[in-house]
Formats: C-alpha cells, sequence, structure tokens
C-alpha cells in the first residue's frame, strides 16, 4: 500500500535557488512590491514566510494549498501560484538582497500564513491604493 502522505516541506539548504512546484505544500501569492511592503507591515509578526524578489520587484506569501482559489482580487496586482506552476524558491539561508531573498525567514513554525487574514490585508491595502472594487 502506498502512502499519499505529504513529507514536510523546507527551502532548499544549498547555495543556489530552486524552481519548487506549487500546489502541493503550498500556493504562493504574489503581488508587486507596491503592494507587498505595505501588507508585509500590516501583518507583522502574524506574516508566515515571504520571499521578496528584489529584481522583479515582488513578495510572495505562501498559504495552504487551494486555500486562495475563490480569492476575487484584481490579477494586476494578485496572482496565485498553484497546481502546475513553480516559484523560484532562495536558499533557506539568504536573508539579504541583491535578487531573491527571504523578507520573512522560514522556519518549521512560520512558513505558512493564514489565509484569511492575507486576504483582508491585501484587500484593504488595494482598497487604499485603487480604490473599492
Amino acid at each position: 500500500m502506498t502512502s499519499s502522505r505529504v513529507e514536510p516541506w523546507t527551502p532548499p539548504q544549498g547555495p543556489d535557488v530552486e524552481l519548487v512546484p506549487a500546489g502541493r505544500w503550498w500556493d504562493a501569492v504574489r503581488a508587486p512590491s507596491c503592494v507587498g511592503v505595505s501588507v508585509l507591515a500590516r501583518l507583522g509578526e502574524d506574516s508566515g514566510a515571504v520571499i521578496e524578489d528584489g529584481f522583479g520587484a515582488t513578495f510572495y506569501w505562501f498559504v495552504g494549498p487551494g486555500a486562495a482559489d475563490a480569492w476575487e482580487l484584481p490579477q494586476s496586482y494578485v496572482t496565485v501560484r498553484g497546481t502546475a506552476t513553480y516559484v523560484a524558491v532562495p536558499p533557506v539561508t539568504r536573508t539579504e538582497g541583491p535578487g531573491l531573498r527571504w523578507a520573512v525567514p522560514f522556519s518549521t513554525t512560520r512558513c505558512l500564513t493564514d489565509p484569511a487574514l492575507l486576504h483582508a490585508t491585501l484587500a484593504a491595502e488595494l482598497d487604499a491604493m485603487i480604490g473599492p472594487r
């Protein structure tokens, strides 16, 4: 009998960035820096691990697989990377720029962000930036 249990995920341990399939351990919520900086500040200690792509000017939060599937946020600002997509993930030790780094470092106790809280925070920030939808 084969087990369908998913093993715990950890970021790359070596020196290189790795492409990791989304949708298995987590989905990644992508937002541009113009939104991400404020959302990160609003979430504070309630944020899970966050990747910042300094070259691409984007932030990525992790939520459980499928947790953001029904979100209705402007796709020009927020996209969800789930099944059949990949996310470039920096080594667990890379917390300084330039380029891809952990803005909020991953740990075994700090990986996923509460999806309801992240959605509400993104919606509030977008309302402040571009007005209610």
